[in-house]
């Protein structure tokens, strides 16, 4: 099945509820977070007391990003302020098998993330503890960059080594997903589709997502 998970680094702030409710109105599945700190990305973000209020207008899954250093010490935080999944970054855990089993003893769905010049086989020994694999398609800190095409392989790749060793994570792509890139995306083995600038950017949201999906669902069934 394939999901789109609007990201809420390209929303008005302003308006982030009502732009969130339009999302969830022209089919999102999921809530995307990207939470940055100024260190392992040069950007900042949002915190805890923001998905807090995110929690309050819907009820979709809210997938948590954690673009950040260290993320062990807020993994706690951001579950009790009602996120589903979590996602960290390969190359900022130390101990990243531990690190994922944080993730799920506080009942959220573990991911792992891999920025554009990691390869997917330093995923090699926790693909069997994870719950999705987050493919960076652009590198990671800003929203609306230009989707990085090399980085198809490594779905395709996911894909193999999932059927080859009867695994059953998901594959999620992040990065420059719009209307010029979602059918390429789906039909790599991307499952799970971030969309920020082409959801939030311009026009409205419920119909950007809508329109999203219906090239999605036709790239799946061209895959098929």
């Amino acid at each position: 099945m394939i999901e789109l998970a609007p990201s809420i680094l390209s929303a008005d702030f302003a308006r982030l509820g009502e732009q969130v409710r339009a999302a969830c109105q022209g089919g999102a599945h999921v809530i995307h977070v990207d939470i940055m700190d100024g260190h392992f990305v040069p950007n900042l973000t949002i915190g805890p007391p923001v998905v807090k209020s995110l929690r309050k207008v819907t009820d979709l899954p809210l997938d948590c990003h954690l673009m950040i250093d260290n993320p062990d010490e807020f993994i706690p935080v951001f579950a009790d302020a009602g996120v589903n999944w979590i996602s960290v970054h390969q190359e900022a855990c130390l101990h990243l098998n531990r690190t994922l089993h944080l993730i799920k003893s506080h009942g959220c769905l573990a991911g792992v993330v891999i920025n554009p010049a990691t390869p997917v086989e330093t995923l090699a020994e926790v693909l069997d503890i994870v719950d999705y694999v987050l493919v960076m398609s652009v590198n990671p800190g800003f929203g609306a960059q230009k989707f990085i095409p090399s980085t198809m392989h490594k779905m395709r790749r996911l894909s193999d080594i999932r059927s080859q060793r009867g695994l059953n994570y998901r594959i999620e792509v992040d990065g420059g997903v719009a209307l010029d890139t979602v059918a390429d995306v789906v039909r790599a083995g991307a499952e799970i589709l971030v969309a920020g600038n082409a959801v939030f950017g311009t026009g409205d949201p419920r119909k950007n997502t809508e329109s999203l999906l219906r090239v999605a669902a036709e790239a799946a069934l061209q895959k098929v």
